[in-house]
């Protein structure tokens, strides 16, 4: 198979990858988050394309995007009060919800769940493509499963190229981290995974709102996922990657302690200068938004300009935005931590 890389900024393009996808193909399309791998939701057998192209395992549920809020109606049981507040606040947006499905949805879009993951992204290319599909769409991030995710087509095309249709080229994405997903599906709603919406707003909107303790923690043994991003070992470059959590000072004691061929460090921008070993930096170490949106671009330089082994990574505050890239980062860890005091 022969991908195809659109540009976006033409409407041919659109209408081009609509028709992929109302044939049953697969196109990878740019979010404000991350790139998506999208199919046409209602279509099992095109949904089941998007595990076999990512090579991701079939009980990692998906999330189906939508252009319209009305649109849920019918993919969902029912609607209820508080989910219309979170749209209100944060549709179009980084976030994902998750409520009872309705009878539409296919097995392999839910994992087997009673439950599916609704969002209505933000990115004018996303809506667009919805728009001229006429179905709403299945889109996990559009990288080998485990991968770090992409934030540019050139990422889509590194994993994807020969396994999809096509790849829309809209541009490096805003947000840079795969959206929030809360479920309503629990009393008190739960955050599953963090993202550009945080669980402080959602906490303005909903009032109490739970942390999953697998948003910092592995999944316990045999405990089937409710989101993506929960269960397997996620984001990670080939290199190994280990969190050291301390101040700078002893971050860079330890990394030049350590240093030797194929390690790297994975730092805050200006700290590269006191380290004896290569290192990409991922934004301010205040900066949480610019952490967000640089991450997974650095996780792939560590492996395509450094060609690391041993990647020692600067550990982010798990606070607002900062919670999200730490999510991310300890997964790409396969949660390896060391506390340096």
């Amino acid at each position: 198979m022969q991908t195809q890389l659109l540009d976006a900024k033409e409407p041919e393009s659109i209408r081009k990858a609509a028709r992929i996808l109302q044939n049953g193909g697969l196109v990878g399309i740019p979010t404000e988050t991350v790139y998506g791998l999208a199919a046409n939701a209602l279509n099992g057998a095109a949904v089941a394309g998007i595990f076999t192209a990512k090579s991701r395992p079939m009980d990692n549920p998906l999330i189906v995007h939508i252009s319209q809020f009305d649109q849920i109606d019918g993919l969902v049981r029912e609607v209820p009060d508080a989910a219309r507040k979170l749209a209100e606040r944060f549709w179009p947006g980084p976030l994902t919800i998750i409520l009872p499905k309705g009878n539409c949805i296919p097995d392999e879009v839910s994992a087997g769940l009673d439950t599916v993951a609704i969002r209505f992204p933000s990115h004018p290319v996303a809506q667009a493509v919805i728009d001229a599909a006429g179905v709403p769409l299945a889109a996990p991030s559009a990288n080998l499963s485990g991968h770090p995710s992409p934030t540019t087509a050139a990422h889509v095309m590194d994993d994807m190229d020969g396994r999809i249709e096509a790849v829309l080229d809209g541009g490096p994405c805003a947000v840079g981290v795969e959206s929030t997903v809360v479920t309503l599906a629990a009393e008190p709603p739960r955050l599953l995974r963090p993202g550009g919406v945080t669980l402080e707003q959602l906490r303005e909107v909903l009032g109490d709102v739970e942390m999953d303790q697998a948003v910092l923690n592995p999944l316990p043994e045999g405990q089937q996922a409710a989101s993506p991003g929960m269960k397997y070992k996620h984001y990670s470059p080939k290199a190994n990657v280990v969190i050291l959590d301390g101040s700078l000072e002893h971050y860079i004691d330890y990394v030049n302690t350590h240093a030797k061929p194929g390690v790297a460090a994975l730092c805050y921008n200006g700290e590269n200068d006191a380290l004896s070993v290569p290192a990409i930096c991922y934004g301010g170490e205040r900066d949480c938004g610019e952490q967000a949106r640089e991450l997974f671009d650095a996780l792939r330089e560590l492996d395509d300009v450094l060609h690391a082994e041993t990647v020692y990574a600067r550990c982010p505050e798990p606070k607002g935005v900062g919670l999200a890239v730490y999510n991310r980062l300890i997964r790409a860890a396969g949660f390896e931590v060391i506390s340096l005091g």
